[in-house]
């Protein structure tokens, strides 16, 4: 269990390159992206499976270039440095956030497994 990670252009790699991550793709102007924000912190303090990092997109535009980021907010799942799930709307809920972490997690692992 453990505190949300700020992520950078200058630490990205290093946040993501190993283990399970889950990334929130957000923006200082993105009501959605802001509205989601204590529950993602809340995510992180509850599961010990997982990292979570925070990536301001403003901040680290060639980052989320390179991840092909074209909408707030956005969710990644990554394990061991790449991608396994991306989650991409506006009208994301809380419910569905979780639904989608949980449904993600178990088809990864069935995959590594």
């Amino acid at each position: 269990m453990g505190a949300v990670a700020e992520a950078t252009r200058e630490n990205f790699d290093e946040l993501v390159e190993s283990g399970t991550t889950l990334i929130d793709v957000w923006g200082p102007d993105c009501r959605p992206c802001l509205a989601l924000k204590p529950h993602v912190e809340k995510l992180a303090e509850a599961r010990d499976d997982i990292d979570v990092v925070m990536l301001e997109a403003p901040k680290a535009r060639r980052v989320c270039i390179r991840l092909k980021v074209h909408a707030l907010p956005t969710f990644l799942l990554m394990h061991d440095g790449e991608e396994v799930a991306r989650l991409s709307a506006s009208t994301i809920t809380p419910p569905q956030l979780h639904d989608w972490l949980d449904t993600s997690l178990e088809k990864m692992r069935e995959e590594v497994s």
